[in-house]
């Protein structure tokens, strides 16, 4: 019999210990305790958080809503509900009902609020394993080649981009290179006809201070070289034996690597190594491993259902401490990056980068950026008539005191001098802060806690529990950012003694109107 990773070790005795403390059962209903406040399941249904005052039916097996998921529920009482498979909840009738086809629904109360539930699921379910991605990715902004360039990405535009980022006055950091810089879709060399020099261009960006990030996909484009050898090793995903799967995507359709199969694992994980070896890249931004492409009637190497399917993607990223995905099935406490999904430029989708940030968090996601600054649907950007630019400002601000914060579009290019010097001022505070953000992130990693929080979280029995539009960094900085139009907002002060960011000190708990000028982000440290 083969031996246990010890980390993996950890985890089958801390289930273990779960299943000998807690009832487990398939279907369970639990009434819900008198102000009640629920949060977990996706990350996207962030906004609808917390549940349990309005009715709500949610099946997460096989669909992670375009990003973050995971089969847990925590409560602002103590109480959670967790499963190794995917489970389909309700809220209806002052009670929350659970269903798991078989599998066990293991529940309880460790302690009495929304800390105390989610610490005792992160250390029984998904222990830190105390590692973080690369820092590179919280002690600077990132910048993202997809608006400018889409899907023309070419040495000649990525280093205009690189270069305008520096000259503009913002800091160099790591520079995501995106979809279309590959030959094919698991051809995975740089496209000779628009990377005359890729090599070159690295040790360019470089020089410039970005580390740099490739796009990368789990799919292959069929009959090329690489779809055929693979095709021998029986590397895809089949409709029948012999027979690959061609998998519909947003980019047509593909075959689709079946990384259950050692030999799919070894390959994709091998060419990753190779441009690394060979061009100096630092790191990858592994996309498109939503559950939904993972149809359970495929044939694949592992009998594993299409959640565990889209783990095995997540876990490529492992290797890489540069690494980001967008979707991501568990491997909670593990450093790995988590992106919210893309945005619209409009201010109802400003608006849920914040709790859906939150709802990241309490899934076991540390590491979690926000969408691309102003949104990342990049057809937003191509009218200049039709940007707001005091919510590119705004979307700045609300990234800046987050764990990450991550450009695509030019802010040069889209706003005039007043809201670009916003835009440059908002970057400039989180340069300030990065130091402490440093030291937040390696306290996550040892704890297991989110970096970004809820209010709720960190005051319990404050009456926060659906506040959706400021949070924590950390138990001591709270951050209020404008994500309405507008120059004034309410903030509500939690016990204890605050100062702003203009230097007022006010004694908690309050309620303050600020005027928030373009320029301010409103934020709190407690004293």
């Amino acid at each position: 019999m083969r031996a246990l990773h010890p980390f993996c070790l950890g985890l089958a005795l801390a289930a273990a210990a779960a299943c000998a403390q807690n009832t487990a059962q398939s279907e369970l209903k639990l009434d819900l305790l008198p102000g009640e406040a629920w949060w977990g399941g996706a990350t996207t249904l962030g906004s609808q958080m917390p549940f349990g005052a309005a009715p709500l039916a949610i099946n997460l097996h096989g669909d992670n809503r375009g990003n973050q998921y995971a089969p847990l529920l925590v409560s602002s009482k103590g109480r959670y509900v967790w499963s190794d498979k995917a489970f389909a909840f309700a809220f209806k009738d002052r009670a929350l009902r659970v269903t798991s086809a078989g599998n066990a629904l293991l529940y309880g109360q460790p302690g009495q609020n929304l800390r105390d539930a989610y610490r005792h699921a992160s250390k029984t379910f998904f222990p830190s394993d105390g590692k973080l991605p690369d820092l590179a990715l919280f002690a600077a902004p990132q910048y993202n080649t997809w608006i400018e360039l889409m899907y023309d990405q070419n040495q000649r535009d990525v280093l205009k981009y690189a270069h305008a980022i520096v000259d503009n006055g913002l800091p160099p950091g790591v520079l995501m290179i995106d979809d279309n810089w590959q030959e094919d879709y698991g051809k995975w060399n740089f496209h000779p006809g628009r990377f005359s020099d890729p090599k070159a261009m690295i040790q360019e960006l470089h020089a410039l201070g970005f580390k740099v990030m490739l796009w990368v996909c789990p799919f292959v484009s069929p009959d090329c070289d690489v779809y055929r050898a693979l095709s021998k090793k029986k590397a895809f995903f089949m409709e029948k034996p012999g027979d690959p799967a061609m998998v519909a995507w947003w980019n047509g359709k593909s075959a689709m690597l079946d990384l259950s199969n050692p030999a799919a694992k070894a390959w994709l994980t091998g060419e990753l190594a190779r441009l690394q070896k060979d061009y100096g890249v630092d790191g990858y931004k592994l996309d498109a491993g939503d559950t939904p492409f993972y149809k359970e009637s495929y044939l694949a190497h592992e009998p594993l259902d299409s959640d565990g399917h889209a783990g095995r993607f997540g876990e490529i990223g492992l290797a890489f401490p540069l690494n980001e995905y967008r979707a991501c099935w568990k491997l909670a406490g593990r450093p790995l990056v988590q992106r919210l999904r893309d945005k619209n430029h409009t201010w109802a989708d400003l608006g849920k980068l914040v709790p859906d940030l939150t709802a990241a968090g309490l899934l076991g996601y540390a590491f979690v950026c926000p969408d691309m600054i102003g949104g990342g649907e990049f057809q937003s950007f191509l009218d200049l008539k039709a940007i707001d630019q005091d919510l590119v400002v705004r979307s700045a601000q609300t990234h800046a005191l987050a764990p990450m914060m991550q450009f695509s579009v030019a802010p040069w290019r889209v706003l005039d001098a007043a809201h670009l010097a916003a835009v440059k001022q908002a970057v400039a505070l989180r340069m300030r802060f990065t130091p402490r953000i440093l030291k937040l992130a390696e306290a996550s990693a040892a704890s297991g806690e989110p970096m970004l929080r809820h209010m709720a979280y960190v005051f319990p029995g404050g009456g926060y529990e659906n506040v959706k539009d400021q949070f924590m960094l950390g138990d001591d900085l709270l951050v209020a950012p404008m994500v309405t139009p507008g120059t004034a907002r309410t903030v509500l002060i939690p016990q204890g003694r605050w100062k702003a960011d203009d230097g007022r000190v006010t004694e908690g708990p309050a309620e303050l109107t600020l005027d928030v000028p373009l320029p301010r982000l409103p934020y709190f440290e407690r004293q």
